[in-house]
């Protein structure tokens, strides 16, 4: 990580912002959900997000979450290299992010490498791992492992198609939304300041 003094002002009242979006329920979920998804043979972090952040930080533990979510032969990342090298490991959180990316995760529910490999934003980092679960479970193709009511269902598109006639009729329609006209008159109405004759 990266040594940098401490913050003040602006500067600091952001920081504080930004840390306290960090959520310890979510993140016992999420390691719930890793360990699940990734097979058993994963040691549990301590809580915390120092200890989370340190679990997740050499990308190792990303790649194989990517992985389980493709059919075996058919990964993104294809060799996960166990190094001590910062710049190695970096890459491989950036390969987890283009491949989460590439599964279904919207870009802006991305993380940047430096929120989780200098610790900026590890409330961005749990926002990715629930968008990458949500779309697993969304996408239903038997690769999702955990409990079903860890994430939530994206929205699916649901079209409608209508036939010419049923078009022509809607036109001739108005809609409850516009309001009604029903009982309108202008009876109690006065003209522009009348009410305000002065005395």
């Amino acid at each position: 990580m990266a040594n940098r003094g401490p913050s003040y002002g602006l500067s600091r009242e952001v920081l504080e912002k930004i840390e306290q979006k960090y959520d310890t329920d979510l993140e016992v979920r999420l390691v719930d959900w890793i360990i699940a998804q990734c097979g058993g043979n994963l040691e549990r972090p301590l809580p915390g997000k120092q200890n989370f952040q340190n679990w997740l930080m050499d990308g190792t533990i990303l790649c194989r979450l990517i992985n389980s979510l493709y059919p075996r032969g058919k990964e993104p990342i294809k060799k996960i290299q166990e190094t001590q090298m910062a710049f190695k490991q970096m890459e491989k959180i950036s390969q987890f992010l283009v491949a989460a990316e590439a599964y279904g995760v919207i870009t802006t529910d991305i993380f940047q490498t430096v929120d989780l490999w200098e610790g900026k934003d590890m409330a961005a980092v749990q926002r990715t791992l629930m968008a990458l679960g949500s779309v697993a479970l969304t996408k239903d193709d038997g690769h999702y492992r955990g409990n079903r009511d860890w994430f939530h269902r994206t929205a699916q598109s649901n079209r409608r198609e209508f036939s010419e006639e049923q078009l022509r009729q809607g036109q001739n329609l108005i809609g409850l939304q516009m309001g009604s006209n029903r009982g309108a008159s202008q009876a109690g109405m006065t003209g522009y300041g009348m009410h305000r004759q002065i005395m």
